[in-house]
């Protein structure tokens, strides 16, 4: 396989997926005209758990790429700073609620069933769905060695799921040493989950650049997924997921890191949903920037 843009792309699937560079992006599937809501102007999938999986698994088998972004209050604040990022987000296949704040503001707007769709949970489900579906799974991301160890806690986990690659990538964009490597992976395994476990928006970014190159039907960026199943991270109890309090379970975790992330991003989040939710500013949700303080929409 090529990288070149007059190259032809074919898959092995038993989906769809079938084009030529050049001639257009395939039609929108009715799978990703579900209800969303309006997070700061971020379109976030009014889906639980079940519904996800169920989106994903008719995407899978109708075989158009897309992306699925695992999106909490870090990734709607990082969208508010960055237009390319705020369109990539709005772009997406399924935008989960990763995080109770986005099911908390789904819920207020009318989307009663809508739920936490937490990354490491939803790639745990759909693990174990694609055992009978015989969908096969890559792996990318991760430090030097995780995508291995990953491969054999799932292998472990879920008994005939099929982990067909691992891709550890640099620290940096892919050269096109690096690229040609990934995709003549990609063409010899031919899966139909790409697993991307980098960070936000890094991994975003990724999907979104790659998608309709890779000749798989769905990739999904759920960050730190996989250090949460090979133990890197400890998960925390239910009822902390429950009462909105996971960041703070990760900030003692990594408090170097993070706490600069949740310092300024929480309050920032609360300030200004408070405003969209008590009409005061508005958010269109397009696959455009939200207009911010100072202008016409804010009243």
């Amino acid at each position: 396989m090529t990288t070149h843009s007059g190259s032809t792309l074919t898959s092995g699937h038993s989906g769809k997926l079938n084009r030529r560079s050049g001639e257009g992006p395939l039609p929108p599937d009715p799978v990703a005209s579900h209800e969303h809501a309006n997070v700061l102007g971020v379109k976030v999938s009014a889906i639980n758990m079940r519904s996800g999986v169920d989106l994903a698994d008719r995407w899978i088998a109708d075989g158009h790429p897309g992306y699925v972004c695992v999106t909490g209050v870090h990734g709607v604040m990082e969208a508010q700073k960055d237009a390319e990022f705020f369109e990539i987000l709005n772009r997406a296949t399924i935008n989960t609620p990763d995080g109770m704040p986005m099911s908390w503001v789904g819920r207020m707007q009318g989307h009663a069933e809508m739920d936490r769709v937490f990354g490491p949970d939803f790639m745990s489900e759909l693990c174990q769905l694609s055992v009978s579906r015989g969908y096969r799974h890559f792996l990318y991301g991760g430090q030097p060695g995780i995508a291995e160890q990953l491969k054999t806690v799932l292998e472990a986990r879920h008994p005939g799921i099929q982990i067909v690659g691992t891709f550890t990538p640099p620290f940096r964009t892919l050269n096109a040493v690096e690229e040609d490597t990934l995709l003549n992976q990609l063409c010899q395994s031919k899966p139909h989950i790409l697993w991307v476990g980098l960070s936000t928006p890094k991994q975003e970014r990724f999907m979104a650049q790659y998608v309709d190159r890779l000749q798989v039907p769905l990739l999904v960026g759920v960050g730190a997924a996989f250090d949460y199943h090979t133990g890197r991270i400890r998960d925390c109890a239910p009822w902390i997921k429950r009462a909105g309090l996971q960041w703070l379970h990760r900030l003692m975790q990594d408090p170097k890191r993070l706490w600069r992330r949740y310092l300024s991003n929480n309050p920032a989040f609360v300030f200004n949903i408070t405003l969209q939710m008590l009409r005061l500013r508005r958010y269109p949700a397009s696959s455009s920037m939200p207009k911010q303080k100072g202008s016409p929409n804010t009243r």
